[in-house]
């Protein structure tokens, strides 16, 4: 089956937003406030959120043959 020419854009669309929502706990983590805790869980619950839906998006895609390795 021939690849999708919208699968890496997207893939690499995620992987950037799991970068932001990491940079987001960290600068919250450090950042003085009552809130610093709750912040800084949330971000790291959406990076963990969205790191899974990824490797699971890979995994589904690569199972059904719309990407390949090294192509």
């Amino acid at each position: 089956m021939a690849e999708l020419p919208i699968v890496k854009p997207i893939i690499i669309g995620v992987f950037f937003l799991i970068v932001i929502a990491l940079g987001s706990a960290g600068l919250s983590l450090f950042k003085k406030g009552s809130t610093q805790g709750t912040s800084t869980v949330k971000a790291l619950t959406i990076r963990v959120t969205l790191s899974v839906i990824l490797l699971l998006t890979i995994i589904g895609l690569y199972q059904f043959g719309l990407i390949s390795p090294n192509g």
